[in-house]
């Protein structure tokens, strides 16, 4: 029997975007990933096709044992398949994965380590917390504050470590805290040694606790500090001050629920999350294209009559040459008249397809179409406007008054998804979201459907609400729900300013300092 392979992959410290690009590149090669609790989940959607096997292991809970693990890489090459491992930070740094691969190698079953940033390295970062530094210390120490529960006695040299290496660092060690510190302060470390503890270091809900060496126990014990989380004691702590860039981006410990289709939500999740803000998608639109698409083919047809094309949001760009590309059509049919874009984000969707939209109205919504081209036009003329099933009439009722032609053919249908995630209702259940936005009227609409006035009304009303534009607002406002975010352009990204705005004058910061 053919051998397959293993991969021991290191997952990063909890930001996807942290894995390397070699680890990515083999979790989508999988096809069985072995992954771990702190192995973010999102990195999975890198391997679509892949069986998945979860062997979480947290503080007192373990899904599967070690040894059985061990056992399991091994049965899964020997069926031929390959085999991602995917483990939380780097798998030779605390992560067991020396014992995987050994058991590996014993076997004679083929594998691959591919290293991954640890979690020290990760925490100091995004902390603001350099590890070393010249004018403070050179060397640094790695340690596990949980050893084995079978030993007798500690392995840690704590008269050595406590003098002998600038910067500690332990991993595993919330529940051995307190010990940590009266040992070091016991073989001569200073107990005014500022002392950091970072839990979910690198994603949106880090907490950092700073104190000194003598109190920290105190201090993480009245917080009700949890693992996962990371101890770094040193003098390069009090850098943290200077260069805590993390925790201070606009929208860091602010939690917003994002409305838009699935194939939509990144470009806006992702400038969120550059505000630092976590993202919690909750499509309440499902766009496919029209299942008869024989109007539409028609009015494509009479392109070469046409003096204007309309499109009016990047969804209608994207459908629009995907229906030119299944008639064997592509952009030089456009040869015979100009494109009107509406709004820059639309423009840009054109370039990608190299068309240079012929005019952007400076209002980006229907009525400023109407306004913008009517004094382009002359009459007796022919324009094309694919549009969505639930599009407003204002530009072929407004364009025809004029003695235009318009052929409005439905380009794509905007449907109701089967079902909320999971994640979105638990979050909103929970009242963990600060703030939810609203990117069409639609996404109002069809967020009432599914849920049902009184839920809506119930999970909605404390939040924030933040709306694209005037429009959306209106529909908002309409199901009973008051807007207190709306951009004076109507752009994702001048939402996500508007939102950065709204929360940075009253923002409390989740970083807790006790120094």
């Amino acid at each position: 029997m053919n051998s397959g392979i293993v991969y021991l992959i290191g997952a990063g410290p909890g930001d996807p975007g942290l894995i390397t690009v070699r680890g990515r590149d083999c979790l989508r090669r999988a096809e069985v990933i072995v992954y771990d609790y702190l192995a973010n989940p999102a990195l999975l959607r890198e391997a679509p096709q892949a069986e998945r096997i979860y062997v979480g292991k947290s503080k007192g809970l373990h899904h599967l044992p070690q040894a059985e693990i061990n056992a399991l890489l091994v049965d899964l090459a020997r069926q031929g398949k390959i085999v991602a491992r995917l483990k939380g930070g780097d798998p030779y740094v605390f992560g067991r994965g020396g014992e995987e691969a050994l058991c590996l190698a014993q076997a004679g079953i083929p594998f691959e380590v591919i290293p991954g940033v640890t979690a020290a390295f990760a925490a100091g970062a995004y902390a603001g917390i350099p590890l070393t530094h010249r004018d403070y210390t050179t060397s640094l120490g790695l340690f596990t504050g949980h050893e084995d529960p079978a030993k007798k006695i500690s392995t840690l040299d704590w008269e050595k470590l406590s003098t002998g290496v600038g910067t500690l660092v332990f991993y595993m060690g919330m529940s051995n805290l307190d010990t940590i510190a009266k040992e070091l302060i016991l073989h001569g470390r200073a107990p005014q040694t500022p002392v950091a503890v970072i839990r979910w270091a690198t994603l949106p809900c880090q907490e950092t606790l700073v104190a000194p060496l003598s109190e920290i126990a105190a201090v993480v014990a009245a917080a009700d500090f949890k693992p996962p989380a990371v101890i770094i004691v040193g003098e390069v702590v009090a850098l943290r001050q200077q260069l805590n860039w993390f925790e201070r981006r606009p929208l860091f410990g602010r939690t917003i629920l994002v409305t838009r289709a699935a194939e939509q939500a990144g470009e806006f999740s992702m400038m969120l999350q550059n505000f630092g803000a976590r993202v919690v998608e909750c499509p309440t639109i499902r766009l496919d294209p029209i299942a008869d698409p024989a109007e539409l083919d028609v009015a494509i047809s009479e392109l070469s009559t046409c003096s204007w094309l309309i499109l009016t949001s990047g969804n209608a760009v994207r459908f629009f040459f995907a229906r030119l590309a299944a008639l064997g059509l592509d952009a030089r049919v456009l040869g015979h008249c100009q494109v009107c874009a509406v709004g820059p984000r639309t423009a840009a969707a054109l370039r990608a397809f190299g068309v240079n939209a012929d005019l952007v109205p400076p209002d980006y919504k229907a009525e400023g179409v109407v306004a913008s081209l009517a004094p382009l036009l002359r009459g007796g003329e022919k324009i094309l406007f694919p549009r969505a099933d639930k599009a407003r009439d204002v530009i072929a009722s407004g364009l025809s008054e004029r003695g235009v032609k318009v052929l409005a053919p439905v380009l794509y249908c905007n449907t109701l998804p089967a079902a909320l995630p999971a994640d979105a209702l638990a979050a909103l259940e929970s009242g963990g979201i600060d703030a939810v936005c609203f990117t069409a009227s639609s996404t109002v609409e069809n967020l009432h459907t599914i849920l049902g006035a009184a839920e809506f009304h119930r999970l909605l009303a404390p939040l924030a609400i933040a709306s694209i534009g005037p429009i959306t607002s209106q529909r908002c406002v309409q199901l009973g729900l008051p807007v207190v975010i709306e951009p004076a352009e109507y752009t994702l990204h001048a939402l996500a300013e508007a939102l950065v705005s709204y929360y940075s004058p009253q923002r409390l910061a989740p970083s807790r300092s006790f120094a």
